[in-house]
């Protein structure tokens, strides 16, 4: 009997034929999806909470924000969208809190989606901040913040505000500052009569580029002076709280208005409280001095992204009329590229030596194939721009290590790591017996120091954000212990004395490799780029010594000492340091091999419309559920993208 699908066995999914076409909402009205979309990815911001018009108030809350992914539409569908407005100033001897927010409406008629409006600032009468889809900073004396995710969605849509200060002396006071979509609203505090109030901060609000790109995107806000930022993808930020003080008295501290357009408060020697950025939902600033007016809450927004999404098994019927129409997704060229490029960690030094510093390590921000998490060295880095063809891929290798005595400084630093345009630089060889000027040990990240030699620098040379960090440093005496490795994300430690009775040996410990970073580009997190550990030395041969020095968290080499002198080797494919040898001695004829650095690793990922290839067969390749095509290298070759 012939199938209805053409013949093709497994399961129908759901494709998405919307070119990825952006509606920017912001004022209420209709958008009409396009005749082939079924996904789309929504951000729904309700108006932010206006500030209260009194001083020593609470910031507003920021409105309700909403994003979510491959939320399904009816295509050619013309839906209502409602922009909510921001809650509108007060000027005192109005009641004092401030006025709410309204809400914002995706009025999908598969599933609604709705954003609560912000709460207002809370003023004299209540001291409460009110509540709302992220809730406003309470007045002081006391006054609670008040709560967020109004509407009861999972996951939520705001936080609480900030308490008001708690002290009761009316002289200095700081308010609270509203909640934000990310972030609770921080609380208001002062020393009592003694000095200056400090208002809260407002809590920071939604980043949106996993959903919508990295910035700049021309739908994202531009940044207003005393306002939390908004043009890196951010809405929703809470306003932070005023301060109040007697005439004449110091000017205090006033929060900062939270990232996503909450507005910066105001010191007792202001007066008018700021508004919330336009379209942001940011929150408005309570105002300092009477009869200034309180800052209004920034309206809200709404945007929806038309996704295009073909991945898995299709009916031929329906292929085939996308294709007549147009809407079968193809690669667009040039096309957006995801990466890790990490570098060879540099080799561990001998003889209580320093440990091996990891290599650099890259990212962009993940924004451009699926939103995955990535290390803070990604943030906002944009993804490469690639047309189709063949690109050259050379993974690092680790640096040698050090053999055991009486090879004292045979190591080496790692090797770079090159993705197109993208360089990552070899960890630096630790610091090793016989003196190493600290420029011989710098890399990616720095080698850690010998004795009392300096610690090697890291991001060299330097990019931005950087690709490492420095070594730490080693002790000349009592022990002669080596520093730890830099790691991607921390220092490398540096040896510490540790004080000891009269008469028992002394001990110094080893300093730890910095810790590396963790991303999500493969679809799990994994840490690369650690630091080695520094070597331990027992110094006058009693046989007793400080602990080796651990290995930071993503494949570093631990650190010899006296019992086991020889150092672990950094992890193959992250880009570990290797440790240091410890040794037994002054003289370190006992001193065993350090350990090697890890080779590095490239990380490619494309959207699910471009066809990926790589060579040799060692390296892999692995699709994503969201159709995301991953390419890991742990050797060098070629990516060939189509």
């Amino acid at each position: 009997m012939p199938r209805t699908n053409g013949g093709i066995i497994g399961k129908r999914n759901l494709t998405s034929f919307g070119k990825d076409t952006i509606h920017n909402k912001t004022s209420s009205g209709t958008v009409t999806t396009q005749p082939g979309t079924r996904l789309t990815n929504i951000l729904v911001v309700a108006g932010g909470g206006g500030g209260a018009g009194y001083s020593g108030r609470g910031g507003g809350g920021a409105g309700g924000a909403r994003l979510l992914t491959d939320h399904t539409v009816d295509g050619n569908t013309p839906i209502s969208v409602t922009v909510g407005g921001g809650g509108a100033s007060k000027t005192y001897p109005a009641p004092a809190s401030g006025n709410s927010g309204n809400t914002s409406t995706f009025g999908n008629p598969l599933n609604p989606i709705s954003s609560s409006g912000g709460g207002g600032g809370g003023g004299g009468s209540p001291a409460a901040g009110q509540p709302g889809g992220s809730g406003g900073g309470g007045h002081s004396p006391g006054g609670a913040g008040g709560s967020g995710n109004a509407g009861g969605f999972d996951p939520p849509e705001g936080n609480a505000g900030g308490q008001g200060d708690p002290n009761a002396d009316q002289n200095y006071h700081g308010g609270g500052g509203g909640g934000g979509a990310s972030e609770a609203g921080g609380s208001g505090t002062s020393p009592g009569n003694t000095g200056p109030g400090t208002a809260g901060d407002g809590g920071d609000g939604i980043d949106v580029t996993p959903a919508f790109g990295a910035a700049p995107q021309p739908f994202y806000l531009s940044n207003v002076s005393g306002r939390g930022n908004t043009a890196c993808g951010h809405f929703a930020g809470g306003a932070a709280g005023s301060v109040y003080g007697p005439a004449g008295g110091q000017p205090g501290t006033s929060g900062d208005g939270g990232l996503g357009g909450g507005a910066d408060g105001t010191p007792n020697s202001g007066g008018a409280g700021k508004s919330g950025v336009t379209n942001s939902g940011g929150g408005g600033g309570g105002s300092s001095k009477l009869p200034q007016a309180s800052g209004a809450g920034g309206s809200g927004i709404v945007i929806v992204k038309e996704l295009s999404k073909a991945s898995g098994v299709w009916n031929l019927k329906s292929q085939l009329q996308a294709l007549q129409q147009g809407t079968w997704p193809k690669a667009a060229f040039p096309a957006s590229i995801d990466y890790i490029v990490v570098a060879g960690g540099g080799g561990g030094g001998s003889w209580g030596g320093g440990g091996g510093g990891a290599g650099g390590y890259r990212e962009s921000s993940g924004a451009s194939t699926g939103g995955y998490t990535v290390s803070p060295l990604g943030a906002c880095v944009s993804a490469l721009s690639l047309a189709a063809g063949d690109y050259p891929i050379t993974i690092g290798a680790g640096g040698s290590n050090a053999p055991s005595y009486p090879a004292r400084a045979d190591r080496t630093s790692g090797s770079n790591s090159v993705f197109s345009t993208i360089t990552s630089a070899g960890g630096g060889r630790g610091g090793s017996d016989g003196g190493d000027p600290a420029a011989n040990i710098a890399g990616g990240s720095g080698g850690g120091g010998y004795i009392s030699n300096c610690a090697g620098a890291g991001n060299t040379p330097p990019v931005s954000p950087p690709q490492g960090n420095p070594g730490g440093s080693g002790r000349a005496s009592p022990n002669y212990i080596g520093g730890g490795g830099g790691g991607a994300g921390a220092v490398g430690g540096s040896a510490v004395a540790t004080p000891q009775p009269p008469g028992t040996p002394k001990f110094t410990i080893a300093g730890a490799g910095g810790a590396g970073v963790t991303s999500c580009i493969t679809g799990s997190p994994v840490t690369r780029a650690g630091g080695g550990g520094g070597g331990g030395n027992d110094g006058d041969g009693s046989g007793q010594s400080a602990p080796k020095g651990a290995g930071g968290s993503g494949g570093g080499g631990a650190g010899g000492h006296y019992a086991c002198t020889a150092g672990t080797a950094g992890t193959a494919n992250t880009g570990g340091g290797g440790g240091a040898a410890g040794a037994t001695s002054p003289t370190g004829n006992t001193a065993g091999a350090s350990g090697a650095g890890g080779s590095g690793i490239v990380i490619v990922r494309t959207p699910g419309c471009v066809s990926v290839s790589v060579s040799p067969g060692t390296n892999s390749t692995a699709t994503r559920p969201c159709g995301a095509k991953v390419a890991t290298f742990t050797v060098s070759g070629t990516l060939t993208i189509s």
